[in-house]
């Protein structure tokens, strides 16, 4: 029993130390962040900024371009992960993710219906954003779930995943028809939008976007147990009295959700959800109630490296965090395809 407790006691506390680590890097990548682009600002000024005592040239770029851009890359990255490991645990599918199954083009499809027709409103109502990015990803969520699930035997993981890229394939393609009768000014916005360019880089986008992770993080913090016991399977889950159809809906809500706020205002990142959650359970196990925190830091530490990363290389042009993740991702993607058998 002792050695138990003190194996314990080294797996908490390492547990703990990396979660630390992952605060100190993120903190330190956010503030070599805010200095990363084609306006070069001494470290010493942009404290001083920071702090309320830059100068107006230096505050303007910093608190009105930079600051917003990195906030919201940290916010989505974090969202994106989170969402991608309530997937992954709903289905029980380590290669669920909110980018293959088709969710963020479904959100996409929808924010760029909103912006063809209604094109006024990106200049104020800001907060219909992520609620119309919402719609459009869980009909597509209803779809792919619906063509993965059978009456005999459930949902089935691996058809959820072959389901999800051939959907998402039809709804990017759908996209891209629709992109012919936009004008210049809303097709740069949409092209930007599938290449994955975070480009809601304002503080409006950033408090549109803010509420939806709060209220959802907190719901999925409150399902941690439910998450646990779902990982034995549907029939131990109903046996400990869970609802497994019920919970089940609950969490895919909150995963479309989460991941729909966030594509509505980064574009069309992929592989963030399928990263993150695959990291964490190698750093921490599979206990939720470390697996969704440590998810959500990894995420948000990937989308702003590759943010950061994508402006630095080619100033002063830049390329879109989407495509640094993807180079990223997609060897990723492909290790873990073949880890299975």
């Amino acid at each position: 029993m002792m050695m138990r407790t003190a194996m314990e006691q080294k797996v908490t506390r390492k547990r703990w130390l990396i979660l630390i680590s992952l605060i100190i890097l993120l903190v330190g990548t956010f503030v070599y962040s805010v200095n990363a682009g084609f306006s070069k600002i001494p470290f010493a000024d942009v404290v001083k900024t920071l702090v309320g005592q830059g100068s107006p040239q230096d505050t303007l770029i910093i608190s009105q371009f930079r600051l917003p851009r990195i906030v919201v890359a940290v916010l989505v990255g974090a969202g994106l992960a989170v969402s991608g490991a309530l997937l992954q645990a709903v289905s029980q599918n380590s290669l669920a993710d909110p980018g293959i199954l088709g969710i963020n083009n479904g959100a996409g499809l929808a924010v760029m219906l909103y912006i063809s027709y209604f094109p006024s409103t990106l200049d104020v109502p800001v907060m219909f954003m992520p609620l119309v990015g919402f719609v459009g990803a869980i009909l597509t969520a209803f779809v792919v779930y619906g063509l993965s699930y059978s009456k005999q035997e459930g949902l089935l993981p691996n058809r959820l995943v072959l389901t999800g890229v051939a959907v998402s394939a039809a709804v990017a393609a759908l996209m891209t028809l629709l992109t012919i009768r936009l004008d210049p000014e809303n097709y740069q916005i949409v092209a930007e939008w599938l290449a994955g360019n975070i480009w809601a880089s304002n503080w409006q986008y950033v408090f549109a976007l803010l509420p939806w992770l709060l209220v959802l993080v907190t719901v999925a913090i409150f399902k941690i147990k439910t998450l646990d016991i779902l990982g034995f399977g549907d029939q131990v889950a109903t046996g400990l009295g869970i609802r497994t159809e019920k919970e089940k809906a609950i969490l895919l809500i909150v995963a479309v959700a989460l991941a729909a706020a966030c594509v509505s205002v980064s574009g069309g990142i992929a592989f963030i959800g399928l990263i993150g959650p695959h990291i964490a359970r190698r750093l921490v196990g599979s206990g939720h109630k470390w697996v969704l925190p440590i998810s959500a830091l990894i995420g948000a530490l990937l989308l702003l490296v590759a943010d950061t990363v994508g402006r630095m290389i080619l100033q002063p042009s830049e390329i879109f965090a989407g495509i640094v993740v993807a180079v990223i991702g997609a060897p990723y993607f492909l290790y873990l395809l073949a880890k299975i058998k």
